[in-house]
């Protein structure tokens, strides 16, 4: 049950928060600067519900795959109307009709940080740098773990093992691995803070097989996060954004790239397995927070639609019609040329943008049902 709630709030956060509030961003902006703007709506398809509040018509449609907001003179098929030439889409200037397209994608980097805001806030900030004691496991391999016999507790910092000064977390796994290979039996020496006091205990790492990888290991697990004030969270949401931002942008080429498209050719046509960093849709990623929902592991839940919320954005800003992208686009070709475009001309363009996107879509939602993506542990 859990994980069903878990899903369940999921695809309502991406489908009736952050696409609705891509719109608002859009209609807000419009607003703002006096463009004619219509109609707004979540989804596509038969009018499910709608109810009119000025020159604006506001409503729900059957399809929950998207939304719009209808600006006069964006549509190159539809008249505008004498009296509304002066509000159209192209009579605006170029910065202003910018700043609405740019309105939509900001608001999933905003959305992105205030879940990742939340997070932090919650669950605490990770702790990059210092290797913190989280437990002490009383066994391990079928005896005593090296870190109980010594007396390791929770909460010591690990300052030094062997001649690694100040290790890091990522510094701590290989160098223990490679001495329990090189010295086998040999006591490797941790120092560790507690309580203001630093204490040195020998310890002799076992090599264990972990998902069929083989580790050296002690017997301790790392704490991985801190609490936070809300400022610093405040922080570390502004960090992680940018940092999330970067990873969704250069994941691009892996999924929509020679590269992404030929990994999900092999996928759909051969019985190689899918790893966890192949491209997958809603239903993928639901698969992950089901699993991470009947854990009891909301922070994970949180960090997935974070990342989600800030990859659609990215996704909308490739420069490619009809994306917000393909709009900024074609305002920068305008800027340049000091020639309108006719956007008649990119209708074509636009069209095989999306049909490629939509066979993209139907080929990973046919392997994550059949195919499914590993669960992460």
């Amino acid at each position: 049950m859990t994980s069903v709630v878990a899903i369940v709030a999921f695809l309502a956060l991406i489908l009736l928060v952050v696409i609705p509030l891509h719109e608002l961003g859009h209609l807000l902006v419009a607003k703002r600067f006096g463009f004619k703007a219509s109609e707004y709506f979540v989804g596509f398809g038969p009018r499910l519900w709608s109810t009119r509040r000025g020159e604006t018509e506001y409503g729900v449609k059957a399809i929950p795959a998207g939304g719009y907001v209808k600006i006069a003179g964006m549509n190159p098929y539809e008249p505008v109307a004498p009296e509304d030439l002066p509000r159209a889409y192209g009579s605006k200037p170029i910065w202003q009709r910018a700043l609405v397209i740019l309105a939509g994608p900001a608001s999933h980097f905003l959305m992105g940080g205030i879940l990742l805001f939340v997070l932090f806030v919650g669950y605490g900030v990770p702790i990059e740098k210092t290797v913190v004691v989280d437990e002490v496991t009383s066994t391990l391999g079928g005896a005593v773990s090296p870190a109980s016999e010594v007396g390791l507790r929770p909460g010591d910092v690990v300052v030094r093992v062997g001649d690694l000064e100040n290790p890091t977390q990522e510094q701590l796994g290989p160098y223990v691995t490679r001495y329990a290979r090189r010295h086998p039996g040999q006591p490797l020496e941790y120092v560790v803070e507690r309580d203001g006091e630093r204490i040195t205990l020998p310890m002799i790492p076992r090599l264990v097989t972990e998902d069929g990888i083989t580790k050296g290991r002690v017997g301790f697990t790392l704490d991985l996060q801190r609490s936070a004030s809300p400022p610093e969270a405040a922080w570390w949401a502004i960090r992680y954004t940018g940092k999330t931002t970067v990873a969704a942008v250069t994941s691009l080429d892996d999924i929509f790239g020679p590269r992404g498209i030929g990994r999900m050719a092999t996928l759909l046509f051969t019985d190689e397995p899918r790893r966890t960093g192949d491209p997958t849709t809603v239903v993928g990623v639901s698969q992950q927070v089901g699993d991470a929902g009947s854990r009891g592991d909301w922070g994970t839940i949180i960090a997935y639609a974070a990342y989600v919320t800030i990859f659609i954005g990215i996704v909308n800003l490739l420069p490619l019609p009809p994306l917000d992208g393909g709009h900024l686009m074609l305002l920068a070709w305008e800027k340049v040329t000091g020639r309108q475009v006719d956007y008649r001309r990119v209708v074509p363009v636009a069209a095989t943008v999306i049909v490629f996107l939509s066979l993209f879509m139907v080929a990973a939602l046919l392997l994550d049902v059949f195919k499914p993506i590993p669960q992460v542990t």
